[in-house]
Formats: structure tokens, sequence, C-alpha cells
């Protein structure tokens, strides 16, 4: 018998006279404490209930006969549940690395993603960009290009956890390496992109992409998309919103894709808005949300600055939803200011 075992029994002999002579709640007390020694010592129920058979049979020696062998049979349900007990033990530990590697992947992720929106004279910016649990895959990156212009990029990565993290950040650095005359050229910077894709990423996980780039030189907007949800165009001289479509193959399909740019110019107080599906399959009971409806929420509340129009437009979608994001939220808002 080891160091162990032996103070064990002795310490459980104690108490146990103790609470069958007084009924005392003391007794229960240090009961609840011999509990916390045996998880402490990783002793096993079945191990345990040997322990007070012994310690029994010592006290009651005239112990009648088919209670003894009552033991027999808990010892061997005991051992049953011990093996189960242990499993899941051993499962409860792997779930808690999980979670923790998890909060640190989506801790990582977020460096991913631009510290703070881009700050311009010539366009009011706004972005609103929430994950529907832990990992998102939805991403947002821009190049600001002083006094020149502004390229905006949003991204829906077709599949979620840390495989969609590790993927954001492969975009991210691609992004970051190009040449700046192809960062200002959508469809370049998208083939581009493309090819890193299709050469690093595995047939299960697709990448849907727009971008696009203000010339204020120009006042255009040139834009190329790769799959991805339309976004809106607003017009301040027709008071009117119309569809910003932008047809191409989602990134990583095939190395050859080329793709399409468009181009829109802005008037003083026109704006851009770029969405990811999680706006627009935000529901209302078990039916989606119409594109209307969003464009009505943009027109409520677009005499505001760009971050306050994305951010009340998001609270009355999650509010629709009971506060719970089915999909992760990314809405971005463009607005022509000079």
């Amino acid at each position: 018998m080891s160091v162990v075992d032996y103070k064990l029994q002795l310490s459980y002999k104690r108490i146990l006279r103790d609470f069958l002579e007084n009924k005392s709640e003391q007794s229960l007390y240090e009961a609840q404490k011999v509990s916390k020694f045996l998880l402490e010592q990783k002793i096993s129920p079945e191990e345990f209930v040997s322990t007070h058979f012994k310690v029994l049979t010592e006290m009651l020696p005239q112990m009648d006969e088919q209670i003894q062998d009552s033991f027999v049979l808990l010892l061997e349900v005991m051992m049953g549940y011990g093996l189960a007990y242990q499993e899941h033990q051993i499962l409860r530990n792997r779930q808690q690395e999980l979670e923790s590697e998890i909060d640190v992947a989506a801790s990582m992720q977020q460096t991913l993603l631009p510290q703070e929106k881009p700050k311009t004279e010539f366009l009011d910016v706004g972005v609103v960009c929430e994950p529907a649990k832990k990992m998102s895959g939805d991403y947002y990156h821009y190049v600001h290009e002083d006094d020149k212009g502004l390229g905006m990029a949003i991204a829906d990565i077709i599949g979620k956890g840390v495989p969609a993290a590790l993927c954001m950040s492969m975009i991210k650095y691609a992004m970051d390496s190009l040449p700046s005359e192809q960062q200002l050229q959508p469809s370049l910077l998208l083939e581009n992109l493309n090819r890193v894709v299709a050469q690093n990423v595995g047939d299960s996980m697709f990448i849907t992409m727009m971008y696009g780039y203000y010339n204020r030189t120009t006042g255009d907007f040139h834009y190329s998309g790769a799959g991805h949800e339309p976004g809106f165009f607003y017009s301040v001289a027709n008071d009117a919103f119309e569809e910003l479509h932008a047809k191409g193959l989602v990134l990583g399909v095939s190395r050859q894709t080329k793709y399409r740019e468009y181009t829109r110019h802005l008037d003083v107080g026109d704006f851009i808005v770029l969405l990811s599906d999680g706006v627009t399959e935000c529901r209302i009971g078990d039916e989606f949300i119409e594109r209307e409806e969003i464009t009505k929420l943009i027109r409520k509340y677009m005499h505001l600055t760009a971050q306050e129009t994305v951010n009340r437009v998001y609270e009355e979608l999650v509010k629709i939803q009971d506060f719970v994001l089915r999909d992760d939220f990314t809405l971005i808002l463009l607005r022509r200011t000079v």
C-alpha cells in the first residue's frame, strides 16, 4: 500500500466514523475536501469505492453478507464510470487547450486587420467588421496613397476558423508586397492575388474579393470583383442607389483567370458601399432580408458621417436578429467629400 493510500484510509476512517456516530456537518465538510484530494491525486472512482469498503468492513466486521456482495457490483459500475470519466477529462483538457489556441489565433487575426480606418481629406470612410464567432472569415484592407487616392479591398474566405486566419495572413502579406502600380489597378491586383491563392491554398478553400481604387485627380472609382457580394453606388444627382456588380471567378480556382475592371465616377456626396454576405444574409425569422432593406437603412442614416452611418445600420440589423450574428459582418462606406 502506498503512503497516499494509507493516509487516505486513516483520514477517511475517522471521517466515516464521525458521520455514522454523530451525523455532523463537519464530517460532511471534510468529505468534500476528500473529494478534492481524490481529484488532485488522480484516484479513480473504483479505487475509492474499494477504500470505502475496506474501511467499512474494519469498522463493521459483522456487516451483512449481502451488503458486502453489493460492493462487488458497485465496483463494476464504478470501473466503467471511471474509464468514461477519464476519457471525459482527457477530452475536456484537449478542448481547453484548443480553446486557448483559438483565442491566440483570434487575437493574432485581429492584428491582420487595419488597426484604424484610413483618414483622408477627400473621402469620408466608415467601416464595421464584426465576427460572428471568435474567428472571422471576413477581411478588409486598404492602400492609402497620401493625397493621390485610396484603395479598399473586402474579402470573404469560404471556410472559418484557424485555416481562414492563415489564409487571411497570406492575403495581407501578398497585397502588401505588390508594387504600387499594381495596387492602383484592381484587375491586375486580383490576378496576382489569384495566382498566389491558387498556388498556396487547398481545393477546399476559396476566397471572394472586391477591390476598388479611388483616384482623387479624376474622381473615378475603379474596381474589380472575384465572385464577391455586389456593393452599392449612391448618386446624389439622381438620389438613387445602383448595384455595384463586378463579375469574376472566385480566387483560387484557376491560375489563368483574368478580371475585368469597371469604373464609376463619384461627384461630391456620392458614395460607394462594400459589404460581405453576412450583411445581405441577415434574417427576420427564417427569411433573408431584401437588398432594398439595406439601402433603406443606409438612406435613413446617410445624413450622418460615414462611420456613424455604418454603425447605425449594423446596430439595426443586429437588433432585428435578436442580437445574434449568424455570419461575419463587414460593411464599408466611402463617400466623396471634395
